[in-house]
């Protein structure tokens, strides 16, 4: 299992890059995001890698950061996404992006990447939105940070928490993300029974 490369860029692809690593070349596929983050051919730099073993071929994969890798990982686990839909999705969403779709059920969001079309962007948030706890590892949704540290697993886990209740109360999950949002925004400190309570006040219930 190769982890981690660090080399020479010895050639820039659209969409890989062959990194030279003590005389080695290794082919590595990556996003558009990481492959924006390079630098120019000749540079040195260090990836975090996945490595897929097919039958006939050994594929890697790069990435800049591990939460990439991680959402990457992720987005495999649905029916028919393969490694080709994962790095296109990554490539239109940044993983705090991607989490945003999630718990907001936003398939239109995931449809922007090349070749999703609305029917699998749909089975991806459905699907991954039963995931909690692996899509809380991908951090904070884009809409809720605003410049401050990435919120930890247990803050979270109070924002899906807060989600899940109010969808079992009848309210469509797209709805309450707005709600959740406001709410979160309005007090970062607030347990899940105050953002439960404030957001419903956003919904107009109370």
């Amino acid at each position: 299992m190769i982890a981690q490369l660090s080399g020479r860029i010895a050639m820039l692809d659209v969409n890989s890059v062959v990194l030279d690593v003590n005389g080695v070349g290794y082919l590595v596929q990556m996003t558009g995001r990481t492959l924006a983050r390079l630098g120019p051919v000749g540079g040195h730099v260090t990836l975090l890698t996945e490595m897929l073993v097919r039958e006939d071929a050994l594929t890697l994969f790069g990435f800049a950061e591990d939460d990439e890798r991680q959402a990457f990982k992720l987005l495999q686990t649905v029916q028919g996404v393969g490694a080709k839909a994962s790095l296109s999705i990554l490539t239109a969403l940044s993983p705090a992006e991607l989490l945003q779709a999630i718990m907001a059920a936003d398939k239109a969001m995931v449809s922007r990447a090349d070749g999703i079309g609305p029917k699998l962007a749909l089975r991806i948030v459905n699907e991954l939105a039963s995931k909690t706890g692996a899509i809380m590892s991908l951090g904070t949704p884009a809409s809720l940070d605003s410049g401050a540290p990435a919120a930890d697993a247990a803050d979270n886990q109070i924002i899906q928490d807060a989600l899940s209740a109010l969808v079992n109360l009848g309210y469509a999950r797209a709805e309450v993300f707005v709600a959740v949002q406001q709410a979160v925004a309005a007090d970062k400190t607030a347990d899940t029974s105050a953002i439960i309570g404030a957001a419903l006040k956003q919904l107009g219930t109370v």
